[in-house]
């Protein structure tokens, strides 16, 4: 889930950073380049975790600010696809469920990849607010009419823990322009899947 990445990386200091020890001021400008911010194809920076490397202070002609260059480590979340994890359900709508980790919002799960078989449907003892159903049914024949009512799973308590596994981690490109309507641009999607044993909400497992 979490990974070190070593990168290399050529920038202006500041002026105004200069009255603090080098080591200082270089960290100080890799976390407000870094920290909080997505690099595609490496992750979601969280920290950074140790400078390698110092290179240059050059002074060039008509600027105030020297220019580094500094090979350093980014604690980075990354997780693989494969990786199962646990996040809280933030939101849900007729195309699937959004959840969280507190730091990162940006996973879905399409409701082609919720437990099957499930419904998007009102619950009538609350209001006919919808909810996701999983409806489990044990085979007891070979045939559908052979098989005993299904137990019913509702996915429709925002904050509860949800366990998903990773299906895909993608990095969108940046759109050159959004409809007014469009959800915020993301940087980094993970599509997650409800769709195997252990999987959903932990309660259901309890």
């Amino acid at each position: 889930m979490f990974n070190l990445s070593l990168i290399e990386h050529t920038f202006r200091l500041p002026p105004h950073l200069l009255s603090l020890s080098l080591d200082k001021a270089i960290r100080h400008e890799l976390e407000k380049l870094f920290l909080d911010k997505v690099i595609a194809n490496l992750g979601l920076c969280v920290s950074v975790y140790d400078i390698r490397r110092i290179d240059g202070g050059f002074i060039f002609p008509g600027d105030g600010a020297p220019t580094y260059t500094v090979e350093c480590r980014l604690l980075v979340f990354r997780p693989f696809v494969g990786e199962i994890i646990d996040a809280k359900l933030k939101e849900f709508d007729k195309d699937g469920l959004r959840l969280s980790m507190g730091f990162f919002d940006d996973i879905y799960i399409p409701f082609h990849l919720l437990p099957h078989p499930s419904r998007f449907e009102p619950d009538l003892e609350n209001g006919n607010r919808f909810r996701w159903i999983w409806e489990y049914r044990e085979a007891n024949g070979e045939n559908e009419a052979d098989q005993a009512s299904g137990t019913v799973y509702p996915i429709d308590e925002i904050g509860e823990t949800i366990r998903f596994r990773v299906q895909s981690v993608n990095y969108p490109s940046i759109p050159l322009e959004q409809p007014k309507d469009s959800k915020p641009f993301a940087p980094m999607v993970i599509t997650g899947s409800l769709d195997n044993d252990g999987l959903g909400p932990i309660s259901w497992w309890e």
